[in-house]
């Protein structure tokens, strides 16, 4: 049996897909409450054994009585807008160090989501190496909520036999029920559907051109490869970054929706809310030197292929099912 915690979710429906592929369907969904008629679409062409409260899936996993031979833990606040501290914190904190207790004494495989959002503004880079682990300082309480579970795996020597994933900007289809925190990939195509134009926000640095912004694009197929390589290797275990490695600016993200659309290509640059301009990271960029040197050699999707794939395959509303292909 394995266990997907957000399994209903984005990333956590785009895992089960890929264990169904493999013939996998032992599979318990959890999920912190009941399913949204969005969610309930994201499984409704895979297969899984059935769907479980993340409380009752944590106090039937802490007694025993439930032994999943590995567990993706996926689930979380993802909102880098939540104000509520203690939501946050019970849910992607105190939560997580529950279910990763769990693992350990159950000698279960455990897989976890932290986030790029730990990084902070950039401006220290974006190494994974443990080393470093402290130095960065997030901007929104979601980066700070994954960033204290990372430093408690690292100091309480649960990194040794755990894996943790730094996913980055992860885009692709089952993110429709995020609703502000989808893909700007989704939120241009509806743009260009109901505007004729995509909006990108003004720059405010004198070295950065209006929608040159960068961010390292993932493509949600890729970032579920990735995860389940530490799957397949058990041995391999630490924080380590998900990305392309490859910084792309928003404007050629804008042109490749449009491209992908087969219409011209129309920006406009707006202004920036106040309150996203002192959190707002002007470059991502994911060091996957450790990714390699795991083994992973798979080649990810460039920006342009991918969002080709989610536009022309997936949008407005398919799913990204277990028989789609790959």
């Amino acid at each position: 049996m394995i266990a997907v915690t957000g399994g209903a979710g984005f990333i956590g429906s785009a895992i089960i897909r890929s264990l169904n592929l493999r013939g996998i369907t032992d599979i318990l969904v959890v999920e912190e409450h009941e399913l949204s008629s969005e969610k309930k679409k994201n499984l409704e062409f895979l297969k899984f054994s059935r769907v479980v409260e993340a409380g009752e899936f944590l106090s039937s996993y802490g007694k025993g009585k439930i032994k999943p031979g590995a567990v993706f833990h996926m689930g979380a606040c993802s909102s880098t807008t939540e104000t509520d501290r203690e939501y946050i914190m019970r849910v992607n904190y105190h939560y997580t160090r529950e279910i990763a207790q769990a693992a350990a004494a159950s000698s279960s495989r455990f897989i976890y989501a932290s986030s790029a959002a730990t990084y902070g503004d950039g401006t220290l880079g974006f190494s994974d190496e443990h080393s470093r682990l402290k130095e960065y300082t997030p901007l929104n309480l979601y980066g700070e909520s994954k960033h204290l579970f990372d430093i408690y795996a690292l100091e309480s020597g649960l990194l040794e036999s755990i894996a943790g994933i730094k996913y980055f900007n992860v885009y692709g289809p089952n993110e429709y029920h995020k609703k502000s925190m989808r893909s700007f990939v989704v939120k241009a195509y509806e743009q260009i559907q109901n505007e004729g134009e995509i909006r990108l926000f003004k720059s405010y640095r004198d070295d950065i051109g209006d929608g040159e912004q960068r961010r390292d694009f993932l493509y949600i197929k890729d970032a579920a490869d990735m995860t389940l390589h530490f799957f397949d290797n058990p041995g391999i275990c630490g924080i380590f970054n998900a990305g392309t490695g490859i910084a792309r600016t928003w404007n050629s993200l804008a042109r490749s929706v449009f491209s992908a659309m087969g219409i011209s290509a129309r920006i406009k640059y707006v202004d920036m809310p106040e309150e996203l301009r002192g959190q707002y990271q002007y470059y991502t960029c994911a060091d996957t030197a450790k990714l390699l040197e795991s083994g992973y050699r798979k080649e990810t999707h460039s920006l342009e292929k991918g969002i080709e794939d989610y536009v022309r395959n997936y949008l407005p509303d398919r799913r990204l099912g277990c028989c789609d292909g790959c």
